[in-house]
């Protein structure tokens, strides 16, 4: 067995302490998120508590639907902790507008189809609503692209 102490972590045990997968580590190397890990001799990589922590912040940004982009921007922010704050307020009120907007069309649909489905008698098809708007977009209340 390797006698790898706790700030110098395989992959896999990163992964485990992290909750991130093997191939998303090596993802996150690849565009630069995560630094290039350090080679034992043996070609392995290895990663200290930097790591660590840096990759738990990496998944809980994306946890909460930060951009790639964005947290690379977030990153850089946090590894100049004398920089004012207002940039990464700004990109949290950017996605947090993003969101908000991505929410109001999910419940126009939602709205959209609850009303098609609660219009269907579940007759026949021939006078099916669901059919009868699928068919025709007329028949939808939300924008008509």
């Amino acid at each position: 067995m390797s006698n790898l102490t706790m700030s110098s972590l395989t992959i896999g045990a990163l992964a485990k302490r992290t909750g991130v997968k093997i191939p998303t580590i090596r993802y996150y190397e690849s565009i630069g998120l995560l630094p290039e890990a350090p080679r034992t001799g043996s070609n392995r990589r290895t990663y200290d508590d930097k790591a660590v922590n840096r990759l738990r912040f990496i998944r809980h940004a994306r946890e909460l639907g930060f951009e790639v982009e964005a947290i690379r921007q977030l990153l850089a922010m946090a590894d100049d902790p004398g920089r004012p704050c207002r940039d990464a307020d700004l990109l949290a009120r950017t996605h947090l507008a993003e969101i908000e907007s991505r929410i109001a069309r999910l419940e126009a649909l939602r709205d959209e189809v609850r009303r098609m489905v609660d219009g269907c008698a579940q007759d026949q098809v021939r006078s099916c609503h669901v059919i009868e708007v699928l068919a025709d977009h007329a028949h939808c209340l939300h924008d008509r692209h």
